[in-house]
């Protein structure tokens, strides 16, 4: 017997049926608010961008919740000045008995009146991210939290093969990929792309497009989008305020106004009002390995 015998084939329809991955509750989508996922290899900046996102939406006038999606719980802590408690942390406390929880016991006010929520995760190695997602969002949705918001924005976790990764495409409209002018950042997007694409067979999620971060140059990105069908929808040069701010744990929207400051605030707000609007649903063909790697081979 192969050791692949006893691994169901998915069908069109079921998605994850007999898999591994976390189902979400049917009661627990979110309904009325703009919701995006932000997506990219680990270290990309995909936290840097999201609260810089939702402080631009925030500013833009917008009722903002960020949900960071990581087990290290650093998504939101320039938007609020430290490191809070995740949610799965704090519903051990109360023996999972979520009745027992105040919404501020999890939610935290940031800049610009973001709500700020950490999901965490399970200890390394152990579990799966995608229940976790499911419990804040069903937390969220039991003290109606999600009723006056108008934007929900999943700053993901950059491993592709986790079920923490595929939740938040279950409840995302569009989802952004954070990328750089580099190999392994536009490999690594290359492979987001073909997981987002196999969730939108069966969910509402389509791609919205990429972001090149702390990149001097878009070429390479753009060479890469111009082959798959996809586009780049921001560009976040390599400037030292944006290290500045992480350090000083605060958002760009709050730092000393600096030309680079005010550039980089400008491409935020941009970007968010280009999401606002709404972006065509994106529906690139990723290549194959063999080939991307082929085409990113530098001289």
């Amino acid at each position: 017997m192969s050791p692949r015998d006893d691994i169901p084939q998915l069908r069109r329809g079921q998605d994850g049926e007999g898999s591994v991955q976390v189902h979400q509750d049917a009661d627990a989508r979110i309904e009325g608010a703009k919701v995006f996922s932000v997506y990219g290899k680990g270290g990309i900046g995909k936290s840097t961008t999201s609260s810089n996102l939702s402080a631009a939406f925030a500013r833009m006038g917008k009722r903002v919740l960020q949900i960071g999606c990581d087990p290290k719980h650093d998504s939101t802590f320039t938007l609020t000045g430290r490191l809070q408690p995740t949610v799965i942390d704090i519903l051990k406390e109360v023996d999972f008995h979520a009745e027992e929880l105040r919404p501020e016991d999890f939610v935290t006010e940031g800049w610009g009146g973001v709500h700020c929520v950490e999901a965490g995760g399970p200890p390394a190695g152990t579990g799966c991210g995608g229940y976790v997602v499911g419990q804040t969002v069903k937390l969220l949705k039991q003290h109606h939290l999600l009723e006056d918001t108008d934007v929900v924005i999943f700053d993901v976790l950059g491993d592709v093969v986790c079920g923490g990764f595929a939740a938040p495409l279950q409840h995302a409209d569009r989802a952004v990929i954070v990328t750089a002018n580099d190999f392994d950042s536009i490999y690594a997007m290359n492979r987001i792309i073909a997981a987002v694409q196999a969730k939108s067979a069966n969910y509402k999620v389509r791609l919205a497009g990429c972001i090149a971060n702390r990149s001097r140059e878009t070429d390479e990105v753009d060479r890469y989008c111009a082959r798959v069908g996809f586009d780049r929808i921001a560009h976040m040069p390599d400037v030292d305020a944006i290290r500045r701010s992480r350090l000083k744990k605060k958002t760009l929207f709050e730092m000393d106004d600096e030309d680079d400051i005010i550039a980089c605030r400008a491409e935020y707000l941009r970007l968010a009002e280009t999401l606002w609007r709404g972006t065509e649903p994106l529906a690139p063909a990723p290549m194959e390995d063999r080939d991307i790697f082929e085409m990113l081979g530098f001289d």
